[in-house]
């Protein structure tokens, strides 16, 4: 029987295998490409430029290694928490309880370390257990009892930030012990030494460049056996020696100043961990594909009550994980904790690429969004900006974003 296989081809002429045809297919036309994919393209530019902005209006201030170190430490828990609602807004739910859940698991950790004095793992291990009681009893709701997701969240929203009240008895606690400390506060500096620098933090970042090159390279190569386009070699070279010049400067600023915050590793762990989940197993497409056509999911025999259930199980230990990382920086657990950190989140999803309605969206978007926020509230700080002005700022980024993907949507439906 003949091999019916269709060689990879760069105009109409084959190549030979995948990997060689990486090496010459594509389009050398940037405009052509970020129109391909203006939804996620636009993220990219928008922090980019952003970030020049706010860098001139600063004095180059917001690029210096010590507030580069503390734009990581003041907004990881945003960003951890806009991991799990991205994946909840793409299967096209919302949750507006994570500040509550983050306020609780805080103070069930303070509680238990602080009051009676356990070690601090044990705290951490009750606040992630916590977080996937809550997350269940969110799934539960939702999944199989086939309440909206914004009416069971809104709800929690309010019982469990009356259960912080109740743990805490209306009081704050504090201080944590110095090892739950360094989860939020703590860096790796002088593993592997250097001259005036951390050694250890520039490694780190060469790894990453060499995992986003190694990565893009795989990508590219299956595009190209699938016939989707991409760009020319040249551009793809271009692109991965911008991305490492910018991780490379980053690992610079924060190797000269403490080294490599405990907070970043744990959340590039969970950006690489979720977007495997997302983009590479059988629940991330059950999730992209609950949100993008519920109907035609369960046509398919995906198994719409299990993958909502846990989509907010995931949600609740994410929160979870935010809450011991912002009662570790805060070094202690109050009553008004995670107050709007659930806008915040949602805010970073939808900047980040996310459709209003579902199906639509990536971790790394998220985590871009966020940081666009970042940068943003850094920024204005920086500059002293009034926290009305701020809001200000922020509810039109937001609303912008939301009116772009609309304009997308649009646009895409007229060139059909």
């Amino acid at each position: 029987m003949k091999n019916t296989e269709t060689a990879p081809t760069v105009d109409g002429e084959p190549t030979g295998s995948a990997p060689a045809a990486a090496l010459h297919a594509g389009t050398s036309d940037p405009r052509q490409l970020i129109m391909r994919n203006l939804r996620q393209s636009g993220i990219y530019i928008a922090l980019v430029v952003i970030v020049v902005l706010f860098t001139i209006l600063t004095g180059g201030t917001l690029l210096s290694p010590g507030n580069i170190t503390n734009v990581v430490l003041q907004y990881s828990y945003i960003l951890v928490l806009a991991i799990g609602m991205v994946i909840v807004i793409i299967g096209g739910h919302i949750d507006l309880s994570v500040g509550s859940v983050v306020a609780l698991t805080g103070a069930v950790s303070a509680v238990l370390v602080i009051r009676e004095g356990h070690d601090w793992w044990v705290g951490v291990l009750a606040a992630l257990a916590v977080g996937a009681a809550v997350g269940a009893w969110h799934g539960f709701w939702v999944a199989y009892a086939g309440i909206p997701a914004f009416i069971v969240t809104l709800a929690g929203m309010l019982l469990f930030r009356g259960l912080t009240l109740r743990v805490l008895d209306n009081v704050s606690l504090s201080p944590f012990p110095g090892e739950y400390q360094q989860i939020a506060a703590g860096f790796l500096n002088g593993l592997l030494g250097g001259a005036g620098y951390d050694a250890f933090t520039l490694l780190i970042g060469a790894f990453g460049v060499a995992g986003y090159a190694v990565g893009g390279f795989r990508t590219r190569v299956a595009r190209i056996r699938y016939g989707q386009p991409v760009e020319s070699f040249p551009l793809f070279v271009t692109r991965v020696l911008l991305v490492g010049t910018v991780i490379m400067y980053f690992a610079w600023q924060l190797a000269n100043h403490r080294g490599l915050p405990i907070v970043l590793i744990i959340l590039a762990v969970l950006v690489l961990a979720y977007g495997m989940v997302t983009r590479r197993t059988v629940f991330g497409r059950q999730v992209y594909a609950i949100g993008g056509n519920l109907p035609a999911a369960m046509l398919s025999g995906v198994k719409v009550r299990t993958v909502n259930f846990w989509i907010f199980v995931n949600m609740g230990l994410l929160s979870a994980v935010a809450g011991v990382i912002y009662s570790s920086r805060s070094n202690g657990a109050q009553p008004a904790a995670g107050n709007m950190f659930e806008l915040d989140a949602i805010a970073a999803a939808f900047i980040g690429g996310a459709a209003v309605t579902g199906g639509v969206g990536t971790v790394v978007g998220a985590v871009v969004g966020g940081l666009i926020m970042a940068v943003m509230s850094n920024g204005m700080q920086l500059m002293s900006v009034d926290l009305s002005v701020q809001s200000v700022v922020k509810g039109l980024v937001l609303l912008a974003a939301v009116a772009f993907d609309v304009y997308n949507k649009r646009r895409a439906a007229g060139s059909r």
